[in-house]
């Protein structure tokens, strides 16, 4: 079940709440370059712009990054490149790091949170020379202190940080992305609403990157992609990220204020734009709110979780609200 993801829970008529993408409209000063560079659809895609972009977004050079069909894509071309005897992951969090190492053959031992104390961060064993670990992670919507993961690294050993939602956090006050000892893998799919148009990239040491495009298909990022990732590493897009994220503070809040009322578990300090809960018979009840017309994720396919997790994703409040009340309803039948 590593390979189940969200997006399989919604159907048509649903309210998505099983995928952690902001549904809004990307802004035009977003779309319209996308729009503008299918007139060079018959050129091949030239990432030099978009990676210079992302580079000065960073304040790095442009061979310490490294543009990806998506985040999902930059833990095949690790899990392709590297040649790890004791790779890590921390669990729960978004299953295809593990699935990729997997799948080219590597074994993997899980470092397990608790949900008892918060799914508080543990360290990894001395063994290991490949970490991976989300911040803030998915699905538990925890923050960890970064000068703890930084600490990680060291000769001979990976950390590999997934930042896919580190936007969502006003301010983004544990980013490692300045951080030159480790791995950092970032997403412009969620906060941006662009999932369909796969974009993201990795920010690492120069001589690992350049293995990882080596293993990389050609022109696997697209140009429209290219375009996006231009305008999403402006100044204006840094300053609307913020304003996002702040919004979605108060959204989010707001969502949890009202489970916690209903006496509803709610897992750890939720940072991000989803939140965990643990609910008795889950499976039951996400099929009551399905039949009630809300899609949520299942937890039992994140290990470490069982079927009683259930995350759920920060809408605008109104729509948080209607889901509160439909829920209210399914546990009180």
């Amino acid at each position: 079940m590593l390979r189940f993801h969200g997006d399989a829970e919604v159907a048509p008529g649903l309210v998505d709440l099983a995928v952690n993408v902001r549904q809004e409209t990307p802004p035009s000063w977003l779309t319209a370059p996308i729009a503008a560079s299918l007139a060079h659809l018959a050129r091949y895609p030239d990432p030099a712009e978009a990676t210079a972009a992302i580079a000065a977004r960073h304040g790095r050079p442009a061979d310490e990054v490294l543009l990806t069909a998506g985040a999902a894509q930059a833990f095949t071309l690790l899990a392709q490149a590297l040649r790890p005897r004791h790779a890590v992951v921390v669990h729960p969090q978004f299953t295809e790091p593990e699935s990729a190492l997997l799948t080219a053959g590597h074994a993997v031992d899980r470092l397990l949170l608790d949900a008892e104390d918060g799914f508080t961060l543990k360290d990894p064993p001395e063994s290991a020379d490949l970490v991976v670990v989300g911040n803030p992670t998915n699905p538990t919507s925890c923050l960890h202190q970064s000068e703890r993961i930084a600490a990680w690294a060291r000769p001979g050993r990976t950390v590999v940080v997934d930042e896919a939602f580190a936007d969502t956090i006003p301010g983004e006050p544990e980013t490692l992305t300045g951080n030159r000892e480790v791995v950092v893998i970032r997403s412009l799919t969620k906060t941006w609403g662009l999932a369909g148009l796969r974009i993201g990239y990795v920010l690492g040491p120069r001589d690992l990157l350049a293995e990882l495009n080596r293993h990389a298909p050609l022109w696997s990022v697209s140009t429209p992609a290219l375009a996006a990732a231009v305008a999403c590493a402006s100044p204006r897009a840094v300053r609307t990220e913020r304003e996002i994220a702040e919004r979605l503070t108060a959204d989010r809040d707001h969502l949890v204020a009202a489970l916690r009322r209903m006496g509803v578990e709610v897992a750890g300090v939720p940072r991000s734009s989803f939140v965990l809960i643990r609910i008795a018979d889950g499976t039951k009840v996400r099929e009551d709110l399905r039949a009630h017309g809300f899609a949520v994720r299942r937890g039992e396919t994140f290990p470490g979780l069982g079927q009683d997790w259930l995350r759920i994703a920060v809408r605008d409040t109104a729509t948080s609200d209607a889901f509160v009340a439909v829920l209210s309803n399914v546990l009180g039948g």
